[in-house]
């Protein structure tokens, strides 16, 4: 058994004799084992590693050829090993505009927990190697507990806490989001950010609303595919498959947070804001996962939603 800093007994860390499914344990061998350039690649600009996609306008210049590189600047630069540099640099200005769509989609979620002060704690569930919990305690200065079912996970975000030197603000833990032995009522606010197709919902929202004290926000960014259009297309059963996860239909979420005290606030349609960063993303060979054209189909023919979602906890 562990301690929490509130004093209260939590429950033993998810190994994976005490996950709670044969599932999740597949979900924590998976997350153990990825080493995704599109993951790993965009945390190195600032060490701030985010497992999500990005929203906002692409600046499109980022794919044009340097001029200065190949000759059109009067030879400087020219010569033996010119294209290769300039692959590069297109590489990397490439990488760093995704980064930077990433960035704009946690600051986004993040402008939805408040207002929060230095002394309130925030639950990042499904917290991957630790960006928003960072980007949380940055924008607020409050405490972040993060949860993970990976320990690799856990450990990397935690290095990176100890790096920033905000360790004893920002702590991760390798813990079930469903299950978390944390205290009840801890917390001024919550979220899951592409997190929520792992677990059952009413699971989930049950230890949020446990978690948050009354008035306490919880937030989502998420896909989810779209009840209107029907059952879950075909696109939908290929991301489910890529990623090990079944996402969820769009109206469970609202049944699922009317069941247990979560009560919507502000939802917003990101999908046509997303397009632009899976638009440049296909172009980027050095990242590609191969399921973004999927992802882009999905969008396009109306299956797939990217939404956010804001609720008060009553």
């Amino acid at each position: 058994m562990t301690v929490t800093e509130a004093g209260t007994a939590a429950a033993p860390v998810p190994t994976q004799a005490t996950c709670q499914s044969t599932y999740q344990t597949r979900v924590a061998n998976y997350w153990n084992a990825e080493e995704n350039p599109v993951n790993l690649e965009l945390g190195k600009i600032d060490d701030l590693y985010h497992h999500h996609y990005g929203i906002g306008d692409v600046d499109w210049s980022v794919l044009d050829e340097d001029e200065d590189e190949v000759g059109g600047g009067g030879g400087v630069g020219s010569g033996s090993g010119g294209d290769g540099d300039d692959a590069a640099k297109r590489r990397d200005r490439i990488t760093a505009e995704l980064h930077r769509l990433e960035q704009a989609q946690a600051d986004l979620l993040t402008s939805h927990l408040g207002p929060l002060s230095p002394t309130d704690r925030v639950f990042d569930a499904g917290c991957g190697r630790g960006g928003g919990s960072v980007v949380a305690h940055l924008r607020y200065g409050c405490h972040a507990h993060g949860v993970t079912i990976s320990r690799k996970q856990a450990d990397f975000a935690n290095d990176q806490a100890r790096k920033r030197s905000i360790d004893d603000k920002v702590r991760y833990h390798h813990r079930n989001m469903l299950d978390t032995g944390f205290p009840s009522g801890a917390y001024a606010a919550s979220w899951n950010n592409e997190s929520t197709m792992y677990v059952e919902l009413d699971l989930l929202f049950a230890e949020h609303a446990r978690l948050l004290r009354r008035g306490g926000r919880y937030v989502t960014i998420t896909g989810c595919y779209n009840d209107a259009y029907g059952r879950a297309s075909r696109e939908v059963s290929l991301i489910n498959a890529h990623y090990i996860c079944d996402i969820h239909p769009r109206s469970e979420y609202f049944r699922a947070m009317a069941r247990n005290r979560l009560v919507p606030v502000h939802v917003q349609d990101l999908t046509a804001a997303t397009l632009p960063y899976w638009e440049l993303r296909k172009q980027a060979d050095h990242l590609v996962t191969g399921i973004e054209e999927t992802f882009l189909s999905a969008y396009e023919n109306g299956s797939f939603q990217y939404l956010l979602i804001a609720a008060d906890r009553i």
